[in-house]
């Protein structure tokens, strides 16, 4: 009875282990989209002209290709540490390994969201710039407040 006990106890905990890593890669996904009140802002409260409005939109573009790359190099570690758990049942190297990775994929995707906003706040004039800047702050720390 112990070892079937200690068997599942196991199995339950790596798959609490599993899920809580794809939990908490979604959520940085989440935080690393574009909160859709910036986004808002930037294409329908800042007045943009049209030649902003199409370097905007290339910044955009570029930026959605790195996006959706970073993001399934995230989906992929996740993946990869949820393997390594079910594998190891235990805090191994190889499980270590395997966050590092979620951490670099999570990090490179907060970097390019970064670069991409600062991108596109050289676009704006500066009136628009302090009103995107509050946006920006305002969205940076709503979940702190």
């Amino acid at each position: 009875m112990g070892m079937v006990r200690s068997t599942a106890l196991t199995l339950c905990l790596s798959l609490v282990v599993a899920l809580l890593g794809v939990w908490t890669g979604a959520q940085l996904i989440t935080l690393g989209a574009r909160p859709p009140a910036l986004h808002e802002l930037v294409h329908h409260g800042l007045r943009l002209s049209a030649a902003q409005k199409q370097r905007i939109a290339d910044i955009e573009s570029d930026h959605e290709t790195r996006r959706l790359k970073l993001e399934a190099e995230m989906r992929t570690a996740n993946i990869e540490l949820a393997q390594a758990i079910q594998e190891t049942h235990a805090y191994t190297p190889k499980v270590q390994r395997a966050i590092d990775r979620v951490h670099e994929a999570m990090g490179a995707l907060q970097k390019e969201t970064i670069v991409h906003t600062v991108g596109m706040r050289r676009e704006l004039t500066p009136q628009q710039a302090a009103r995107f800047d509050q946006a920006v702050v305002r969205s940076l720390t709503e979940d702190a407040r």
